[in-house]
């Protein structure tokens, strides 16, 4: 038998081994040698006929013989070779880490999953590409996942035994036993077996293998947690750098370093999507007119960016249009109605008020959505859109539900959204009830970003106001957001049109400790607070006086004009007082010792601060306020007491100002204990407690003078 099987077959007996012997030494498999001497399969790979020679020691002569009667069959095989894997790219970027965890764990079962658009066909396809050795053959078969009608397992079965050159007549006709079938061939065989786009877990389950030497790749836009054994690797978007490699390696335009912020902002434009980089790279790519500014220009337009981002029979759109189809009804609905959510992310309690269903049932819409790579989990309950399958979702509720409906469902979620905001922030305000407070307080800043958005889309000016004024107490737990800028700058221009002076007044005062407090916008603030001031004074106020006064002079304060901020904590004093603010009078207090502080007259600044615990216990004041001003106080106390030299005294001021800080929940201001203690142990020559309480106040504190101070006292150590 002259043929490369009889070839073979000869040279192994002559060799004195068996079947089995000649697999253990070459690594190919039993049932590979026996097919490929019963002239059951194509001529083997290079590889393959390579691990063979060596196991068999042939050389010269008949190592040439054996190799040219490989050609000869090749040559004969006319047929095209069924599931051959896709060509892969030449520019493939990034994925290291996800390369390293297939490769090293090339003998299991492997599911790739993510969103639609996020590279998963084209990871496991790079993969196969440098996974050839020791595989006998590698295999690729969409299973059509997203179709109307995916590939059943038995005709996936089918294509897979004729792909491996079983016999027509050897191929069960009943699809379980094909099946079967393939789960034997692929066990006893050493493949590289790509199932790309699986549907569901009913579908591979028939199909994988058990142990044995080949590898099964899977790729599916559904986590498949159903699958049992197999090792996981979800697909997260690109990172920037990744993302303009990409872009780089695609258009030559984007190699020009003057383009390079260009670059990144297409790069954030397509969402870091590798479908959606690549579509929008080679449009530039074959368009060698434009420039990436050309292309950005396009991009920029949000109702056209998923139009751009289309190119022959491929697009963005297209392929999250895929997964919608798979959606139940009730899916579509929460799908397109989510994109009403004015922020990044949101938790399932909103959900049931956009839908109106059981917030269990939201639940189970929210898992059906992330399931399908439509929708990203964050955490353990909170969810966001990737930014193009958001405007994919708003596109579905322009397409699918009347304008009326959606400024229905809108306003229900903007009046839900802020009623549940004041409800949070007056029992945060009250102080009575810490659970209550904590969990008011977690809602708040956890949903910062939706009610925030939802104060300005919301066109009613009193409930704008009745939202920062119930915020008011609270915001001093989170002074470091940037938020409460544009809150209550909102608040100051509802309340101008509104018919009630006094809120007018009040609200224009949040403003001034927003400015200068929040936004370091020192000159904005007092200016904000002189005009509160005058109101007050038209309208006769006192109080209203006395807050204005007293946001001017921290205004002041923070920007270092200590003696003016000085007087008008001195002017506004007698005002509180005799306007019966309890509240406004202790904060008063404290400006004035902390202003004596910064003057350097840290003796009467001691008397001022230390009269704070008496102050809060005859005084009817806030418990929130309370708990405020003693921390503040023990805070400003250590600092006169180190400016006496009195460094132990103020350490001890310091432990205590830490509980109250701790309890009171604001970064900045446990930054603060930590300097004061650094600045006392450094005074008592203790350097390395030092350095680490300044070490501390350096990464809680992000603005102003006490930051500063922190930096340079640490530098000097």
């Amino acid at each position: 038998m002259t043929g490369f099987g009889g070839r073979l077959r000869s040279l192994r007996r002559g060799a004195g081994l068996t079947m089995e012997q000649l697999a253990e030494a070459s690594g190919v498999s039993v049932r590979a040698i026996s097919d490929m001497e019963r002239g059951h399969s194509r001529a083997p790979q290079p590889r393959t006929l390579a691990a063979l020679a060596s196991a068999l020691g042939l050389t010269g002569e008949e190592h040439d013989l054996l190799a040219g009667s490989a050609r000869a069959q090749r040559m004969r095989t006319v047929r095209p070779r069924l599931c051959e894997p896709p060509r892969a790219v030449d520019d493939f970027i990034g994925r290291d880490v996800e390369i390293g965890r297939i490769t090293r764990r090339a003998d299991k079962v492997i599911v790739v999953h993510g969103q639609p658009g996020v590279g998963k066909t084209a990871l496991a396809v790079h993969v196969a590409a440098r996974l050839t050795d020791g595989y006998e053959q590698r295999l690729y078969l969409d299973l059509r996942g997203v179709d109307p009608e995916p590939l059943e397992p038995g005709e996936a079965a089918r294509q897979l035994l004729r792909a491996l050159d079983v016999g027509p007549r050897r191929i069960a006709d009943d699809p379980d036993e094909r099946c079967s079938q393939i789960r034997a061939e692929l066990g006893d065989r050493r493949c590289l077996l790509i199932l790309d786009n699986a549907a569901d877990e009913a579908q591979l389950r028939p199909l994988l293998p058990g142990p044995g030497g080949s590898t099964v790749l899977i790729t599916s836009r559904r986590m498949l947690g159903g699958l049992e054994g197999v090792l996981r690797i979800g697909l997260d978007p690109f990172t920037p750098d990744e993302s303009a490699g990409l872009l780089r390696a695609i258009a030559g335009q984007a190699e020009d370093p003057a383009a390079a912020g260009q670059v990144d902002e297409v790069a954030r434009l397509c969402g870091h999507l590798p479908l959606a980089l690549r579509i929008a790279g080679t449009r530039l790519a074959t368009r060698t007119t434009w420039t990436v500014g050309n292309l950005l220009d396009r991009l920029a337009d949000a109702d056209r960016r998923l139009a751009v981002l289309s190119t022959g029979d491929t697009g963005v759109a297209a392929a999250f249009a895929l997964s919608h189809a798979q959606l139940s009804g009730e899916g579509r609905a929460l799908f397109r109605r989510l994109t009403h959510v004015p922020g990044l992310d949101f938790a399932a309690g909103l959900v049931a008020v956009l839908t109106g269903a059981d917030p269990h049932d939201a639940g189970d819409r929210l898992d059906e959505l992330v399931e399908l790579g439509l929708l990203q989990a964050e955490g353990a309950d909170r969810y966001r859109f990737h930014d193009l399958i958001r405007l994919f979702a708003a596109e579905r509720l322009r397409v699918e539900e009347p304008a009326g409906a959606r400024a229905a469902t809108r306003q229900r979620m903007i009046r839900w959204l802020l009623g549940t905001a004041i409800t949070a922030g007056r029992s945060f305000g009250a102080g009575d009830d810490v659970t209550d407070a904590d969990e008011a307080a977690a809602w708040l800043q956890a949903e910062s970003g939706n009610w925030l958005g939802a104060m300005r889309d919301c066109g009613d000016d009193q409930l704008i106001v009745d939202v920062a004024e119930a915020l008011h107490w609270f915001a001093d737990t989170m002074v470091a957001w940037p938020g409460w800028y544009e809150v209550y700058r909102l608040s100051r221009d509802a309340a101008a049109r509104l018919p009630d002076p006094r809120q007018r007044i009040v609200q224009l005062n949040h403003f001034a400790w927003a400015a200068a407090r929040c936004a370091h916008r020192y000159d904005e603030g007092a200016a904000a607070a002189r005009t509160a001031y005058r109101l007050a004074v038209d309208l006769g106020d006192l109080g209203e006086q006395s807050w204005a006064l007293q946001y001017e002079g921290d205004a002041r304060l923070l920007a270092g004009d200590h003696e003016r901020a000085l007087a008008a904590y001195r002017q506004a004093e007698p005002l509180a007082e005799t306007a019966g603010d309890h509240d406004s009078y202790l904060q008063l207090n404290l400006g004035i010792g902390m202003a004596l502080g910064e003057l350097g007259r840290h003796e009467e600044a001691l008397e001022r601060l230390r009269r704070t615990p008496y102050e809060i216990e005859n005084r009817p004041v806030n418990p929130r306020s309370a708990l405020a001003a003693r921390m503040t106080g023990g805070i400003h106390t250590a600092r006169a007491l180190i400016g006496l030299g009195r460094y132990r005294e103020a350490l001890e001021e310091g432990e205590a100002a830490m509980a109250f800080a701790l309890e009171f929940g604001e970064p900045g201001k446990i930054g603060q204990v930590h300097l004061v203690a650094g600045l006392a142990h450094a005074g008592l020559g203790a350097v390395d407690p030092a350095r680490a309480d300044l070490g501390h106040a350096v990464a809680l504190l992000h603005h102003g003078p006490m930051r500063q101070m922190a930096v340079e006292r640490l530098a000097a150590l």
